[in-house]
């Protein structure tokens, strides 16, 4: 069974069947639109899949072997709470006995888009929390950390006072957004291809439908010929 990036592979080989065949502008315009809808959902699936291959590859690799009389190794945060006022994003970090090392040894780098978290020697090990691409703009000089009991508060300040983060980065949000249904390409991706030509069908002229209909058998005899060859 191939799968979802096959699919739209082979979509988007058949659109630029299509779109050489197609004289008209409308169905020119409307393929067009479609071939760049495409070609966006290949480019993030492909970008999908090598992170996941980054992902296993990283889970894979050994700690790193540090002699005793360093800090240790480095740990990367991962659980972190978020909220927010209208002035500030807040976001919460559970470390043990974190109040009880120098301040200088927590230092955050903020940016107007970002922010890194470095945190020293605490227990014989180091720990750190790198946040790009935040959902909006924040203020530099406005932005601080505060240490309180086993916590680390980052406070960021929101450039646009007021306003509502819905998400914590543009990553997330991009990421839900993409699970919202448009079409499905998980079960058919030919199917949003489908409903445009459908539509352009329906609406054209006689002569945009000849046009559809006569680069449609085109399309369907040179892959059959291509099938047969291979």
């Amino acid at each position: 069974m191939a799968s979802a990036l096959e699919e739209l592979q082979k979509d988007l080989e058949e659109v630029k069947v299509l779109l050489e065949k197609a004289t008209r502008k409308r169905v020119r315009d409307a393929l067009t639109t479609e071939k760049s809808k495409i070609e966006t959902e290949i480019k993030n699936k492909v970008q999908q899949k090598s992170q996941r291959k980054a992902e296993l590859v990283d889970s894979e690799k050994p700690a790193a072997v540090v002699a005793p009389i360093t800090t240790g190794y480095t740990v990367k945060i991962s659980n972190y709470g978020w909220d927010q006022s209208d002035k500030f994003v807040k976001i919460y970090i559970t470390l043990t006995g974190v109040h009880q090392i120098p301040t200088e040894n927590v230092q955050v780098h903020f940016t107007e888009r970002s922010f890194d978290l470095l945190v020293k020697n605490l227990n014989g090990k180091s720990y750190s929390m790198i946040v790009n691409n935040l959902l909006k703009p924040i203020s530099v000089e406005g932005s601080s950390k505060k240490v309180k009991t086993d916590t680390v508060l980052i406070l960021c300040r929101k450039k646009a006072e007021n306003t509502r983060w819905d998400y914590l980065t543009q990553v997330e949000k991009e990421c839900k957004e993409k699970e919202k249904p448009s079409y499905d390409t998980e079960t058919d991706p030919s199917e949003g291809l489908m409903n445009v030509l459908k539509k352009i069908y329906e609406d054209g002229d006689d002569d945009m439908k000849r046009t559809i209909n006569k680069a449609w058998v085109e399309s369907r005899e040179k892959q059959a010929k291509g099938d047969t060859e291979f």
